[in-house]
């Protein structure tokens, strides 16, 4: 994402609007903390609750056998010709 810069004043409920200009690009969820004077909103990414137990350490083998599969099917030869499904498309009139 390109860099850019907006001046904003904090309102009297100490409150920060994003520039609506910027908004649409952003991310929804942030993390907010203070650094060496600076006040740094960092964009979070949320798991859904559905899948957030294969982001538990004590899966991390889970999460290794995954990223073996998925190497393994970047070789042609480990992969399987399932022959031709044209026949199960539908026809349009």
């Amino acid at each position: 994402m390109k860099k850019r810069e907006n001046l904003v004043k904090v309102d009297s409920r100490n409150r920060i609007t994003i520039p609506k200009k910027m908004g649409s690009e952003l991310d929804q969820v942030y993390r907010i903390y203070q650094k060496n004077g600076k006040i740094i909103l960092e964009p979070i990414r949320e798991v859904h609750p559905r899948e957030k137990w294969l982001f538990d350490p004590k899966n991390k083998h889970i999460v290794d056998q995954l990223h073996q599969a998925i190497e393994r099917s970047r070789d042609p030869k480990n992969l399987i010709d399932l022959g031709d499904f044209s026949k199960y498309v539908k026809k349009k009139k």
